[in-house]
């Protein structure tokens, strides 16, 4: 999410939404984060110095900070994040879907109600973790088994 919101704002101070739009955009709908996933990021980064909030008609805009340029020089040498969902990596992530969805309609439907709730909590659990993983911009730790 850092790269991502830093690479957009190289190109021009940007709102929150603008950026949520531009991800979803770019990535071909792939890739559309939350609102509680963008504002906490822009906060952190705002907390950094990389980035400073100004209001502009009702709305803050994101730019970045001489800091924030330093910090999407070096981040932008690689691929840019909305171009991953076409990488074979987000492909074969995305592959995963069809077997999980497939092991969830079998829990739910010969599961008791104790696999069921765990189940649940698994994918609740699941979900979160991809959340931080794109909040932090690194790898959660994976959920332990109790």
């Amino acid at each position: 999410m850092r790269t991502a919101i830093l690479a957009l704002l190289t190109e021009e101070p940007m709102h929150g939404y603008q950026i949520i739009g531009q991800l979803g955009e770019r990535s071909g709908g792939m890739w559309r984060p939350s609102a509680g996933s963008v504002y906490p990021t822009l906060q952190q980064l705002e907390d950094e110095g990389l980035v400073k909030g100004e209001e502009t008609e009702g709305r803050t805009v994101y730019s970045l900070t001489d800091s924030g340029k330093t910090a999407a020089e070096q981040a932008g040498k690689g691929p840019r994040p909305w171009d991953m969902p076409g990488s074979t990596e987000a492909t074969n992530l995305f592959g995963l879907f069809q077997p999980l969805g497939i092991a969830v309609a079998q829990v739910s439907q010969v599961g008791s109600p104790e696999a069921i709730e765990q189940a649940r909590a698994i994918l609740i659990e699941a979900r979160r973790a991809l959340y931080r993983l794109l909040a932090e911009d690194g790898a959660p730790n994976p959920p332990t088994a109790e």
